[in-house]
């Protein structure tokens, strides 16, 4: 067979047509939208061998855009509601460096897709909460200028002292009545300690299946003694997990995480911004890396990466748009051309067609 007719055979033209395969939309439930460079000139990155190293790069780089950040969010998210996603939970930086510019502009640009995509945005201190002077107050103002959820970073790592940390989360969740998303990147005995800490904070604030945890890396270690312990008092207190499957950072086993019941969710983290330069804003590539990455072979692991990347994102965000898709008569839906959801997350085609509140999504 010739190229030219091995490419028709693959659009169809000599019998191979695939089937319609009707599935629920995508959750984006952890991206940072408000760094991103897509749609814009390329960003070169620097060389960093730390955490604090990245995050002064990704100051550097912020500061630099000559495009807004609405453009940029807009953008981003454009392309990803076109690639299948209906919801998202945007994680966007509030500090004094930056004031509330991201939150106005990530917001703003949320604004232009509410047709089509649910934006949640968690106020995030990326440059430390209690220990980057001013951060507190920006932090409780951005919940009253388009913030939903209250974030946080390492209480220990970074920010230097545990206690305070989650005092200052909980205190201002509590206050306006909001969920509580926290990046944690601190692995070992540390982080296990440090999650241990926020389940029996979470159980203690009454915020039962309120808390999730972005990243969790010390969760991906299954040698650690202490992790067993750690995924039962995250699952006594409905605590979530949000992975990425970025490079070499670490995956959670998914196996163990379901046996202690622990709630999983996907996310694309960074999408093109200084911290990398990888990242498509599709959840079908994201379903794609996560199977790759904790060696899903079989059709149910497949379908279970799948399901964390739509149902499972919906649970956690609340999205009604995914969570009741009910096959052709639904009116939020993806169509693609696949035999099966296992050969979707192989394959990983964009959608032949997104349909929201029964039409065809054009932007």
């Amino acid at each position: 067979m010739t190229t030219n007719s091995r490419l028709m055979d693959d659009h169809g033209l000599l019998g191979g047509v695939k089937p319609l395969l009707l599935t629920p939309g995508f959750v984006d439930a952890h991206i940072h939208p408000d760094k991103t460079t897509w749609g814009s000139g390329w960003l070169s990155r620097l060389p960093a061998q730390t955490l604090p190293d990245l995050i002064a790069h990704d100051l550097r780089a912020q500061l630099s855009f000559q495009d807004s950040v609405e453009d940029r969010a807009f953008a981003l998210m454009r392309h990803a509601v076109l690639n299948g996603t209906m919801a998202m939970r945007a994680h966007v930086d509030v500090a004094p460096q930056l004031g509330l510019r991201n939150v106005h502009g990530v917001r703003a640009a949320a604004e232009r897709l509410a047709p089509f995509l649910d934006v949640q945005i968690v106020a995030f201190p990326q440059f430390g909460l209690v220990s980057n002077p001013g951060t507190l107050d920006l932090m409780e103002a951005s919940l009253t200028e388009g913030a939903d959820l209250v974030g946080g970073i390492d209480p220990i790592s970074l920010d230097g002292d545990l206690r305070s940390h989650l005092d200052a989360v909980f205190r201002l969740a509590n206050r306006y009545g909001r969920d509580v998303d926290i990046h944690l990147h601190d692995e070992g005995p540390e982080g296990l300690a440090q999650l241990r800490a926020i389940a029996q904070r979470t159980v203690s604030e009454g915020m039962h299946g309120r808390v999730t945890i972005g990243h969790a890396f010390a969760l991906c270690d299954i040698a650690q003694p202490e992790l067993g312990a750690t995924l039962d008092a995250m699952a006594e207190a409905g605590m979530w997990m949000a992975t990425c499957a970025l490079g070499a950072d670490p995956v959670p086993a998914l196996d163990l995480m379901e046996s202690h019941g622990v709630r999983v969710a996907l996310g694309s983290d960074g999408v093109r911004d200084a911290w990398s330069p990888y990242g498509t804003g599709s959840m079908t590539d994201r379903a794609h890396l996560l199977g790759y990455r904790t060696g899903a072979l079989t059709d149910a692991e497949l379908e279970r990466c799948f399901r964390i990347a739509t149902t499972a994102g919906a649970e956690l965000v609340g999205s009604a748009a995914v969570i009741g898709f009910s096959g052709a008569g639904s009116d939020d839906r993806l169509e693609f051309a696949a035999n099966s959801i296992p050969e979707l997350v192989v394959d990983r085609p964009a959608p032949l067609r997104v349909v929201r509140n029964g039409r065809t999504v054009t932007l």
